[in-house]
């Protein structure tokens, strides 16, 4: 069996970068254009780790967010040993390409797949007779499970036919393919764990300008007068964030064909992207409320200093006008 473990992190690039190429997901539709986002292959190699040959391929998605894929053969996965093996080549892995950073901010998304070609005699009763053991692969888990759990971890499967099946967890995922047609379910999973890894990305920068707008006006010297360049830095910086969101929601409209919109569809359920997607709207619209709400307190607050302005040169003006009228009726001596 050949595993395969994915690895996202922000990634931005720097310097001039070739035309994106084409993003191909599906089976046996190759009229189709699934969807909207910009990859760039950053290059292939084959490494060793603890004695095992890994092959890694690096893109770029959308010039945000950099996507590995590492693939290495265990001839027992299902082995306690092969376990901690794994772990050990996956935490290797982890800390060769994430920068330090990140690693320890943990914006980061991994994700384990079993990659399997023979699955007798159907797929099936090969995972009724494994269900334990897969359950535990895909959870990383040394401890027994109990049938409750075992189901919940094997219950949304994908098949595109009677040979064949995909099993997708939140964690990890099993793909069953005789021929190793796995490259269109994995592409499919790398497109849910970069979703994934963008939420979360605009979840922190949300929260960033949350902490910023409470230190600024709440905790500094600000509080009760912001300047100009703060206000319009938030405005920007929300304007950033809603295009981001937006980009983020309508890249994946396209994904249609009949067995990609329905393996996309447990993706999205398994990973929550729904639940983040209307997280992150509502947050949205409470950041797009506050900001607002800035901006009108410091409208009022400059109009009222140049109200408190004219008054002070209108009081100002008044005095000299009297000051004159004072010394030309002699009132006031020379």
């Amino acid at each position: 069996m050949e595993i395969c473990y994915l690895i996202a992190f922000p990634d931005s690039g720097e310097g001039k970068t070739p035309p994106p190429e084409q993003f191909k997901v599906l089976k046996d539709a190759p009229y189709f254009q699934p969807i909207d986002i910009d990859l760039l292959s950053l290059g292939e190699e084959t490494i060793v780790i603890e004695g095992y040959a890994v092959a890694v391929r690096r893109e770029r998605y959308d010039g945000v967010v950099q996507m590995i894929e590492c693939r290495f053969d265990l001839a027992n996965p299902f082995a306690p040993t092969v376990l901690q093996l794994r772990t050990k080549i996956q935490a290797a892995l982890q800390s060769r390409y994430i920068p330090e950073s990140i690693r320890l901010s943990g914006l980061f998304e991994d994700y384990t797949v079993l990659l399997v070609q023979k699955a007798k005699p159907t797929p099936e009763k090969w995972i009724e007779k494994n269900d334990a053991s897969l359950a535990k692969f895909i959870r990383s888990q040394k401890e027994k499970l109990d049938a409750a759990e075992i189901g919940e971890i094997l219950v949304s499967r994908t098949q595109y036919s009677a040979v064949d099946m995909t099993i997708v967890d939140w964690e990890g995922a099993v793909i069953i393919a005789p021929n190793a047609d796995y490259a269109s379910d994995i592409a499919l999973l790398k497109i849910g764990n970069y979703q994934l890894l963008r939420y979360r990305m605009l979840d922190e920068s949300i929260e960033n300008m949350l902490d910023k707008i409470n230190e600024v006006f709440f905790k500094g010297k600000s509080r009760f007068h912001p300047t100009s360049d703060v206000v319009r830095q938030l405005a920007e910086h929300k304007l950033e964030v809603m295009i981001d969101f937006e980009r983020a929601e309508q890249n994946l409209l396209l994904i249609g064909d009949w067995y990609s919109a329905k393996l996309y569809e447990a993706i999205q359920s398994e990973l929550y992207l729904k639940d983040w997607k209307d997280n992150l709207r509502s947050k949205m619209e409470n950041l797009e409320s506050i900001v607002g709400t800035i901006r009108d307190n410091f409208s009022f607050s400059l109009e009222r200093f140049w109200g408190r302005f004219e008054m002070a040169i209108y009081m100002i003006m008044l005095f000299g006008y009297l000051y004159l009228f004072f010394a030309d009726m002699g009132w006031i001596g020379p």
